[in-house]
C-alpha cells in the first residue's frame, strides 16, 4: 500500500531564492546556537556524568536528552548540505559521551540514570520511549551523511532494551509521548529487522486497552485523552489531546498502513512488510485499518481545528485540541512542534494515498505555520504561534521545554525531502521549491529541475531531463488555493489530465523538455468556517500560498484595519522587508493598510499583530 515513495534530501538540490537563504541560515547560526543551549543548560554535561566522566547530578527536565538528539539530526542534515569539519567533530564529541553514557544492557536516559536507577519504567509519562526515538532517527540521519555508525549503534542497542521489555507475553507499555514507534519503523527500514517494526505495531496496539499508567494519566486536567490512551488507535475518529503527541502518533500510524500494506517497490532488497498485530488478521487487512484511522483523524484536524496559517492545538492548557471550530485568535497555543508534526503526518498520507490534498498542507506549514516559529536571524523562536498579539509576544533564545528550536534545526535542513516523488507511472512534484531532483521514473531516471518565483510569483518552470528518451508520466500538483492556472510544454499549451488532484502530463519525453505552469496568485480576502465563533464577522488575507498579517510597524492606524469584498490589493516585493517578501498594500474605504507574510512577523519593531481583520461594512 504506497501511491508513491519520496526522493530523499540526499538527491535533491536545493537552488530556491526563498528557501536557500534559510536553510543556510539554520546551518550557520540555528544549529550552533542550539548546541550552544544544549551545553550552557547541561543537557550535553549530563551524557558526561552518566558516563562518569564528570562529578554532579542531573540538570534540567527528564526528558532533555532529546533536544540534543534533535540537534544532532539537524546537524547530520546540514552536513549533507554543505561538509563542515568543525562541526561534525563537535557532533562526534558529543555522540563520544552519549556512547559512553549507555547502560550495559542497553538502557539510555541520563535523568534516570543519574537522579533514579531504580526507577525505569515505571512511569509511562518519563519520555522513555519519547528520548530513544529521536535518539534513533539522529542515528539513522548522521549514519546516512557521514558514514559513521557509533550513534545508531547507540539507538539501535536502545530499540533491542525495549525490545527485550515489551511485546507480546512480556511488560505491556503505552508510550506517554510518541515518537519511538516511527522511529522503530524507520530503524526496521534500515535494517530489515522484522523486530523493530513488531515492536512499533505492539506499541500502537496497546493504546486504548486500559494499560496506561503515569503521572499524566492520573492528573485530572489531563489523563488519558491527553497521552491518546483513552481508544483504540484504529477506532479513533476525532484529534484530542496534545496536539505534538497526535501528530507523531498518526505519522507511526501511517507507517503501520503503508508498511503492513507491502505495495509496489522501487529497490530490490526492502524487508518484508511486518505481519498484522491481531491474531490471524492479513497484513493487507491490518493496513486497512491503520489507513482508514489516519484518514479520519486527519480529516477532523484539517476541516475543524487547524488555524489558516496551519497552526494546531488551540489551547495552552494542554497544549492540544479541544472541540471542533474552537480557534481563538489571541489565546492560540499554536506549538511550532506541532505544525512541523502536521508536516510529517500530511506528508506520510501523501506517499500513502497519491492524493494531492496532503501535499497541500505541507505546504500550508512550510510557509506558514511552521516557518513562523523561527526568526529570520535564525537564533530566536517561538513555542507558541497566536493569531493576534498585543505587542508583548516576542521569539526567545531559549525554553526550559526547548523542543521547539532543536525541531526547526532536523526540519529546515532536510526540507529537499518533501519536493518530489517517484510513482508508478513517473515523477511527482509536490512543492514547487527550486531545485535539481533525481526521481526514478519507468525504465531509468530523470532529473526535475523547478525554477521560479514562489511562493510570490505564479510563474513555475520544469525542466525534465534524462539520459535518453523515456515514456512517463509528470505528476503537478494544483494547489488547493488556485483557482485557475495556464500550462505549456515546450512552449506549446498542454491538455492534462487531472488526477487526485495533479494535472498528470504523460508523454514521450525526450532527453529535454519544459513545462511551464502559470499560477493565478491574487491577493484575497478569506473567511473562516462560519461555526469559528472567534471569527465571525472578520476577514483575512492569503496571496498564494502565504497567509499575510498586519504589524502596528507597518499601520499607525492599526485599529482602523478592516477587509471587504471591494478592498483593493497591490503586491511589491520588496528587499527591505524581513527576508526579502511580498508586501501587500490594501485599499479600503479611502484608507490604506498593510500586510506583511505571517512567517515574518516579530522580526522588526516590537508591536501589535492580526491575521483576522474586521470586515468592512
Amino acid at each position: 500500500m504506497q501511491a508513491f515513495i519520496p526522493v530523499p534530501p540526499e538527491d535533491v538540490n536545493i537552488a530556491d531564492r526563498f528557501f536557500l537563504p534559510k536553510i543556510e541560515t539554520v546551518c550557520s547560526s540555528t544549529i550552533g546556537a542550539c548546541l550552544a543551549k544544549c551545553a550552557e543548560t547541561g543537557r550535553v554535561a549530563n551524557f558526561a556524568k552518566a558516563a562518569g566522566l564528570a562529578e554532579g547530578g542531573f540538570e534540567g527536565i527528564f526528558y532533555n536528552d532529546s533536544d540534543v538528539y534533535k540537534v544532532l539530526e539537524g546537524v547530520a542534515y546540514a552536513l549533507a548540505h554543505a561538509p563542515d569539519a568543525e562541526l561534525e567533530a563537535r557532533a562526534d564529541g558529543i555522540i563520544g559521551l552519549i556512547a559512553a553514557a549507555q547502560e550495559p544492557d542497553g538502557y539510555i536516559q541520563t535523568y534516570f540514570t543519574l537522579s533514579e536507577p531504580d526507577a525505569k519504567w515505571t512511569d509511562m509519562s518519563k519520555h522513555e520511549c519519547y528520548c530513544a526515538g529521536h535518539l534513533i532517527e539522529a542515528g539513522l540521519a548522521y549514519k546516512k551523511a557521514t558514514g559513521k555508525s557509533e550513534l545508531l549503534d547507540v539507538g539501535r542497542r536502545a530499540a533491542d532494551h525495549m525490545a527485550d521489555r515489551f511485546g507480546p507475553g512480556k511488560k505491556h507499555w503505552v508510550t506517554g509521548h510518541e515518537e519511538a514507534e516511527l522511529a522503530l519503523f524507520k530503524l526496521y527500514e534500515r535494517t530489515g529487522d522484522r523486530k523493530y517494526a513488531d515492536l512499533a505495531l505492539f506499541l500502537l496496539e496497546e493504546r486504548g486497552r486500559g494499560f496506561g499508567r503515569g503521572s499524566e494519566w492520573n492528573a485530572p486536567e489531563l489523563g488519558p485523552v491527553h497521552v491518546q490512551d483513552h481508544e483504540r488507535v484504529t477506532d479513533m475518529r476525532a484529534a484530542a489531546g496534545h496536539a505534538v503527541r497526535e501528530t507523531y502518533l498518526f505519522c507511526a500510524v501511517a507507517d503501520a498502513a503503508r508498511l503492513t500494506g507491502g505495495g509496489w517497490r522501487q529497490r530490490d532488497g526492502e524487508p518484508e512488510p511486518p505481519a498484522g498485530q491481531k491474531d490471524g488478521e492479513n497484513p493487507r487487512d491490518s493496513a486497512e485499518r491503520f489507513l482508514r484511522a489516519a484518514e479520519r483523524v486527519w480529516d477532523n484536524v484539517v476541516s475543524r481545528k487547524m488555524y489558516v496559517t496551519g497552526g494546531i492545538g488551540s489551547s495552552h492548557k494542554n497544549e492540544g485540541f479541544t472541540a471542533d471550530y474552537d480557534l481563538p485568535n489571541k489565546e492560540a497555543y499554536c506549538e511550532t512542534c506541532a505544525a512541523i508534526g502536521m508536516v510529517f503526518w500530511s506528508h506520510r498520507m501523501n506517499m500513502l494515498t497519491g492524493e494531492a490534498r496532503y501535499a497541500d498542507i505541507v505546504e500550508k506549514e512550510l510557509y506558514n505555520g511552521a516557518l513562523a516559529g523561527l526568526s529570520l536571524s535564525g537564533d530566536r523562536f517561538f513555542y507558541v504561534n497566536p493569531l493576534e498579539s498585543d505587542g508583548t509576544h516576542h521569539r526567545s533564545e531559549w525554553f526550559g521545554t526547548a523542543c521547539c528550536p532543536p525541531q526547526l534545526a532536523r526540519f529546515i535542513p532536510a526540507i529537499g525531502g518533501y519536493i518530489c516523488a517517484s510513482g508508478p507511472d513517473g515523477a511527482v512534484i509536490n512543492q514547487y521549491i527550486g531545485c535539481d531532483a533525481k526521481v526514478r521514473v519507468p525504465g531509468g531516471e530523470a532529473v526535475l529541475s523547478v525554477r521560479g518565483g514562489y511562493p510570490f510569483g505564479g510563474r513555475v518552470t520544469v525542466t525534465v531531463e534524462s539520459d535518453e528518451s523515456r515514456r512517463f508520466a509528470v505528476r503537478l500538483r494544483k494547489p488547493g488555493w488556485c483557482g485557475s492556472l495556464r500550462v505549456l510544454v515546450n512552449g506549446e499549451p498542454a491538455v492534462c489530465a487531472v488526477d487526485n488532484g495533479y494535472l498528470v502530463i504523460e508523454r514521450e519525453w525526450g532527453t529535454r523538455g519544459e513545462i511551464e505552469l502559470n499560477f493565478d496568485m491574487p491577493a484575497a480576502a478569506v473567511k473562516a468556517h462560519p461555526l469559528v465563533a472567534a471569527d465571525a464577522g472578520k476577514a483575512a488575507l492569503q496571496k498564494g500560498p502565504v497567509v499575510y498579517c498586519f504589524e502596528e510597524a507597518d499601520n499607525p492606524d492599526y485599529d482602523a484595519v478592516a477587509l471587504s469584498d471591494k478592498s483593493v490589493f497591490m503586491s511589491e516585493y520588496r528587499d527591505d522587508l524581513p527576508g526579502g517578501a511580498d508586501m501587500i498594500t490594501v485599499a479600503e474605504g479611502g484608507r490604506e493598510f498593510r500586510a506583511v507574510p505571517y512567517f515574518a512577523w516579530d522580526n522588526r519593531a516590537p508591536g501589535r499583530m492580526k491575521v483576522w481583520v474586521r470586515e468592512a461594512g
